[in-house]
């Protein structure tokens, strides 16, 4: 075998992924005195971050000073379906009001109340207006802000780099191996400690709001590296994604615009959401239409609500199904989902409060939402499922690899409250690159195997060398195709059952494609490459949703509709790869803490007095 030339590189920490979870971690590694790298498949600013329009949750209290750590907890762990990692639940909440507060102290410039205070939004499964927002567009403001904070720290950047193999001495990771995807050359780098933040896998599905780079690669990486996932059967469709024109298809329409307001409808211009309020969350929403838009008044007019919430504010899982629900009973827009109006608060609010939704109606769709509906629908936007890690380091199951924001698991259980992706960036990113950082300090620098980095090199290269076979392109858009139809928002066992064998087929012909033998500018080769991460982070979610017989969350099984609290409430399903093959087992819950099941049961009985209030106010 002809041996691949390569640059030698040498960090203490390095960062796979320059999201708001890989920046905020860079910097706090830096902080510490790590010589510090990060790595990004695409641009810096590109990051599915900017994505998050709608707020960064944290229990500031600047909207409603009855909003606390100890609400926001119960908040997370209510939506969760009680599968979230308590431990990160209560780190989540305690410490997000800070780092939103150190933002602000870097230059993050958030929306302001009248008293010149961080303001905060509504959004759904949240008690209290708890989200921080600038504007629509939040997570653009949060990127920006750590990066220009990060060129401080003497980061070293790596753009345009993909890495596709983990370094290994014994059980421990001591660097990666990466390609440059403009000139298609190598990279080996000695770390003493790897921090994955790469985001999410719902590149996956056909109909999603992520770009292209959103491949699973830290799942993958994690999987081949010998870590473990958890939770990877919970993929959270947004309910309300661009259906309209085919080429926007997915695009985000942030729940900001239901914050704010927005009212749901069906073809028969029926607010249909008040006929899905599950029990569990009836004493939190209005019953009537003239209660929800009373709510809406005294928000928007910066008093406290005196009623109930909008059901248009449930969480996504439950707003995503009825909205699927409404287009399978024929009841759905013309283009297959349902409509979303804010025009009732008029143009100067709508451009004030929501500008990027009203520039990305009117350019993508021709709409102008002040004063028509739009049209929107389920698209695949989070995944809940991860690497497992340590609740306060944030370390995997294998030493010296770390994880952080959507490729981490462990907060959000079996379904994600908006907003607290953000914050979840900024908590964990930050502990991510802390730990990671001072555990190098005890190390000395680990070598470069040679042996290991040719192996790698020529994984990579070997799909140049086939000479014939399947442009990877057709197998990547029939395999997405695949899983929206058999992995999407509702499954049956013999769907899934299906799907396991599509996807062994798909990865056979992804070993078999041939892209071409160019290495420059080819976007080919990345995708053939992409195709195997794809398909093993595929099968790690359907395997797991085929394991996981009820509803809970975002996976909704049509043959088990209802949420199995005696076993599966008490469960995890843990993934892990072994001789090639992905293996699943389960995993019983941890008890919570006595001192925090009693914080739960603090705020519920305050949540019920608040509704009895309310009631008897009506």
């Amino acid at each position: 075998m002809t041996e691949e030339h390569y640059t030698k590189h040498e960090y203490d920490v390095v960062i796979i992924g320059a999201g708001g979870a890989g920046l905020r971690a860079a910097i706090e590694a830096a902080r510490e005195g790590a010589r510090t790298a990060v790595i990004t498949k695409s641009l810096l600013g590109k990051a599915h971050t900017v994505m998050a329009e709608g707020g960064c949750a944290a229990s500031l209290g600047n909207a409603d000073d009855r909003d606390s750590w100890k609400v926001h907890f119960h908040d997370t762990m209510k939506g969760s379906k009680y599968l979230a990692d308590w431990r990160m639940a209560e780190i989540h909440a305690k410490e997000a009001p800070d780092r939103v507060r150190e933002l602000e102290q870097w230059g993050a410039v958030f929306d302001r109340t009248p008293t010149h205070v961080i303001n905060q939004r509504n959004f759904g499964g949240h008690t209290f207006p708890r989200l921080a927002h600038v504007g629509d567009s939040t997570g653009l403001e949060i990127i920006r802000t750590l990066q220009e904070r990060g060129i401080h720290e003497g980061i070293d950047m790596f753009t345009e780099h993909t890495v596709r193999h983990l370094l290994k001495e014994g059980d421990r990771v001591t660097g990666c191996v990466a390609y440059g995807r403009v000139k298609g050359d190598f990279h080996a780098f000695s770390a003493k400690s790897v921090v994955l933040a790469t985001g999410g896998i719902t590149r996956c599905w056909t109909v999603c709001s992520g770009s292209w780079e959103y491949t699973g690669d830290g799942h993958a990486l994690a999987l081949w590296a010998g870590a473990e996932l958890r939770d990877m059967e919970f993929v959270q469709f947004h309910p309300t994604g661009m259906v309209w024109p085919p080429s926007v298809r997915g695009i985000l329409v942030t729940e900001g615009v239901r914050g704010e307001g927005g009212r749901l409808y069906n073809s028969e211009k029926q607010r249909f959401m008040f006929d899905y309020v599950p029990d569990m969350f009836r004493g939190d929403h209005a019953d009537t239409i003239q209660e929800a838009d009373q709510w809406v008044a005294e928000v928007v007019s910066g008093r406290k609500a005196t009623v109930r919430r909008p059901p248009e504010l449930l969480t996504r899982d439950v707003v995503a199904k009825a909205i699927n629900a409404e287009v399978k009973a024929g009841r759905g827009s013309p283009h297959g989902g349902a409509f979303l109006d804010i025009a009732h608060r008029g143009k100067e609010a709508i451009l004030h409060k929501l500008p990027s939704m009203y520039h990305q109606f009117k350019e993508l769709a021709g709409v102008d939402i002040s004063e028509e509906m739009m049209e929107v629908g389920p698209t695949a936007h989070y995944v809940m499922g991860g690497v497992r890690v340590d609740p306060q380091t944030q370390e995997t199951t294998v030493p010296g690899l770390f994880a952080c924001g959507e490729v981490a698991s462990g907060l959000h259980g079996a379904n994600r409250l908006g907003g607290n992706s953000l914050s979840d960036l900024i908590v964990f990113g930050k502990r991510a690159g802390e730990h990671a950082a001072k555990r190098a300090k005890n190390l000395a620098p680990p070598p470069i195997d040679k042996d290991q980095v040719q192996a790698a090199i020529a994984d990579m290269v070997e799909p140049l060398n086939r000479g014939e076979g399947e442009n990877p392109g057709r197998i990547y858009d029939e395999m997405r195709d695949m899983m929206q139809a058999k992995v999407g928002i509702i499954r049956t066992k013999a769907e899934l059952e299906e799907a396991i064998d599509d996807l062994r087929a798909f990865k056979a012909r992804a070993q078999a494609c041939f892209p071409g033998t160019d290495r420059r500018y080819n976007s080919g080769w990345h995708q053939a490459l992409d195709l195997i991460n794809m398909a093993d982070v595929s099968m790690a979610a359907t395997l797991a949703a085929l394991t996981r017989e009820e509803s809970r969350g975002g996976h909704t099984r049509d043959d088990f509709p209802t949420p199995d609290e005696g076993h599966w409430g008490q469960h995890l399903n843990i993934i892990w790869m072994e001789g090639g093959e992905i293996k699943i087992r389960q995993e019983r819950l941890e008890p919570i803490r006595q001192d925090l099941v009693a914080t739960l049961d603090e705020v519920k009985a305050m949540i019920k007095a608040r509704a009895e209030e309310q009631g008897g106010a009506r």
